[in-house]
Order: structure tokens, then C-alpha cells, then sequence
């Protein structure tokens, strides 16, 4: 079954000219995922598999912050999902986000969607937590990803 994606969530996608399988290649290994998913920031550490941790190190907030984020894998349903958790170390949320991506056949390829989502879990304002997100998601790691795998 699908992840619930929750009412406040951020959305990227795109459509790449492949097949849900050839894509989830990019998802077996920490190197693979790196290459693009890493884009932007950095992708620390990542196993394909239930349970595995995920941590991601985007640099400083504006205010000097860090913004390092550590969860485990929950969902790994190849070719279709890959959920993990999104604690920011050191901030205090109740409980992390969640970070989902959906692979969706879709015409003659598959539709890549990135979700940021469950800022109703982490304590605090909800519609502050997710204004601060939405504006930091870009499509850039799924951009790489179409070029890893269209090429």
C-alpha cells in the first residue's frame, strides 16, 4: 500500500522517457543515489532496504543552522517507492517528515514524483514548516536523474 502523502506536502515531478525499472536502477545503492539525489546537497548515508538510515547534510540555514537531516528507510516497493524519514538534527520536531518518491507509468515513460510531507508530525506550525520547505525543494536532483537515465 502506498504512503499517505499528507494535505501539506511539496511536490516535484517530472516525466523521464523510461520504464519504472530501468529508473529504480538509480535507486539500488548509496553511489547510484548519490549521483543524483545528491544534487544540491549532500547524501551521506543510504542502504536500499526497510530500516536502512538516510542522512542528508544541505549545508546552513540562512542563520548559520545546519541543516542536517537523519530517518530511517520505511518504504522501499521497487519499482514504485522509496519513503524514508527527515529529522532535522537538533531541531526538536515531535516526529520527522517524511520524503516519498513515486514512480507512475505515464504515456510513453514514468512519472517521477518527489513529495515532502507530514509537517502536521513535527510540532510547532504546520504552515510555517512546510512555507519554509516549499521554497527550498527544486527539481534539480530529479533534472539529474532524467539526464542519468535518458542518456
Amino acid at each position: 500500500m502506498p504512503t499517505q502523502i499528507s494535505p501539506l506536502s511539496v511536490r516535484r515531478c517530472i516525466l523521464i522517457r523510461a520504464t519504472p525499472e530501468r529508473i529504480w536502477k538509480e535507486f539500488q545503492s548509496l553511489e547510484r543515489m548519490q549521483k543524483w539525489f545528491g544534487t544540491g546537497h549532500s547524501l551521506v548515508a543510504f542502504e536500499p532496504r526497510v530500516g536502512a538510515r538516510v542522512e542528508t547534510d544541505a549545508g546552513s540555514h540562512v542563520d548559520g543552522e545546519g541543516l542536517r537531516f537523519v530517518g530511517n528507510v520505511t518504504v522501499f516497493d521497487p519499482p514504485r517507492e522509496l519513503t524514508f524519514e527527515q529529522d532535522w538534527v537538533g531541531h526538536g520536531w515531535s516526529l520527522p517528515a517524511l520524503v516519498t518518491i513515486r514512480l507512475t507509468p505515464h504515456d510513453s515513460g514514468t512519472l517521477v514524483e518527489l513529495f515532502h510531507h507530514g509537517f502536521e508530525r513535527l510540532g510547532g506550525d504546520p504552515a510555517e514548516n512546510h512555507r519554509g520547505f516549499e521554497g527550498g525543494w527544486t527539481i534539480r536532483q530529479l533534472e539529474a536523474l532524467r539526464q542519468i537515465v535518458e542518456a
